[in-house]
């Protein structure tokens, strides 16, 4: 554990893991500052919490002389570590960790950590449900839910610490170590944060750079990245397919999802793919790496079975919002990357009113063209990207800037027609017009169920 009483801790970025962490420092003892970019009008949520504990604040910029003064320096996911005042501050010799890193140097108990592109949250979440459903202590947090570092109190030394992981926390990790490390997919992503696929690719390698021997890491066998990695890493591999057998690990074997040990251990099934409650054959990929880490971790097959069975969608994750008038409307915010939107369009035959856009990170929206052509009707633009995706997808299928969320939503219903789907799955982080992407789905949901107010209103009117 690292001995914070006393020591001059400075935390960077007040999200909500940065005001998780500057709380639990100042509990222990530190002496502790949080440097925001932020106005005090803009921070003033969270201030009282703060200063209730003796926390200081720097509000409005960032002072040189702030990163000068410490022993140590947190940095929320948020903040890019090429920030001048980070820069400095490490080259002067001041240790730079992550809330995660943090967390893990006093989180009791085993670990499993998530990553990937597209499909942490579900993944995370059904582990959480299949490790509390064969009555493992199990806390689930990180990316999804609840900070790491709020986990630590109720950690004990028999649970398990299932954790959504970003590329964003990964690169300032330095002894965070999970037991099991789960690699689900890398496609393009926060290039415009990593500056490069390899850059990012390298950052989500880094969730099996302290696992040993005695560790598992979780692979997709259809990733092009995985075998170099499985290669490099002193875990044991295991991995996952929908499409064909692996030597060890889970995969689809006609309609059963099955698990193999090990390359001289026979197949076995655990539960038909059939009974898989989630639309889309990423969720069956999803499924696949929770199996495969269940069974790394001693469940049983009927308890992984009855979990999934029992499973349903995560909120803003292709979640069903209403049907109205025949028009089925799906929360996908959490499409936030133009791979995800593929899969999201995937899950759907055709008859697909598609809402696109928010801010830019650096994507490729060309790559939406074959589905487009295939199964969407009509494309709606929003926010800050509009612009950059009608000039790469335009041509290919009727395009309607719509500039906000509301007018995209009052759009695609109007030119619906039943058995059709209104979808969002943007493509494009919120932070253009919303605080997240969780905020982005509320309001979509908000705004489909207020048309059905209109619609029950006029039903009744007629």
């Amino acid at each position: 554990m690292m001995e914070l009483k006393d020591k001059k801790i400075l935390v960077v970025g007040l999200g909500k893991s940065g005001l998780a962490s500057a709380i639990f420092l100042r509990k222990h003892g530190a002496q502790v500052t949080v440097s925001d970019v932020r106005s005090v009008e803009a921070l003033a949520n969270d201030l009282p919490a703060l200063l209730d504990v003796g926390v200081m604040v720097e509000a409005g910029g960032h002072g040189l002389l702030t990163f000068r003064r410490q022993d140590w320096i947190v940095v929320s996911p948020g903040v890019p570590l090429d920030t001048p005042e980070l820069a400095q501050a490490r080259g002067f010799g001041t240790p730079v960790i992550g809330e995660l890193e943090l967390a893990s140097r006093f989180l009791r108990g085993k670990i499993l950590a998530i990553t990937g592109s597209n499909g942490k949250t579900t993944t995370t979440a059904l582990c959480g449900e299949i490790f509390r459903a064969a009555g493992r202590p199990t806390q689930v947090g990180g990316n999804i839910g609840l900070p790491v570092i709020s986990l630590v109190s109720q950690s004990t030394d028999d649970g398990w610490n299932v954790l959504e992981v970003s590329s964003f926390q990964l690169e300032t990790i330095v002894e965070f170590h999970p037991n099991i490390a789960v690699i689900l997919n890398i496609t393009p992503d926060h290039l415009d944060r990593h500056g490069s696929m390899q850059n990012y690719v390298a950052a989500k390698e880094r969730i099996f750079a302290n696992q040993t021997a005695e560790d598992f890491s979780v692979l997709n066998a259809e990733s092009v990245e995985s075998q170099p990695m499985a290669a490099r890493t002193k875990a044991r591999a295991f991995w996952f397919s929908a499409r064909r057998p692996v030597r060890q690990g889970s995969f689809v074997d006609r309609d059963a999802i099955v698990w193999r040990a090990s390359e001289q251990s026979a197949a076995e099934p655990v539960l038909p793919a059939s009974e898989i409650p989630l639309k889309g054959e990423h969720n069956i990929e999803n499924v696949l790496a929770a199996v495969c880490s269940a069974k790394l971790a001693g469940i049983s097959n009927d308890v992984i079975r009855k979990a999934v069975a029992a499973f349903r969608a995560v909120e803003h994750r292709l979640e069903f919002v209403a049907r109205l008038g025949g028009v089925e409307f799906y929360n996908d915010s959490k499409a936030t990357n133009v791979d995800a939107t593929m899969k999201a369009i995937a899950s759907f035959p055709g008859g697909i009113h598609l809402i696109l856009g928010g801010k830019d990170k650096n994507s490729d929206y060309t790559l939406l063209a074959p589905l487009l052509k295939e199964r969407v009707r009509a494309v709606y633009t929003i926010g800050a990207a509009a612009e950059k995706i009608e000039g790469q997808i335009g041509g290919i299928v009727e395009l309607v800037r719509c500039q906000t969320l509301e007018r995209a939503v009052d759009q695609a219903a109007s030119q619906a027609k039943s058995g059709e789907i209104v979808l969002l799955a943007p493509a494009c982080s919120s932070f253009d017009q919303f605080e997240n992407y969780e905020h982005r789905g509320q309001c979509f949901k908000q705004y489909v169920l207020a048309r059905q107010g209109v619609e029950a209103w006029q039903n009744v009117s007629a």
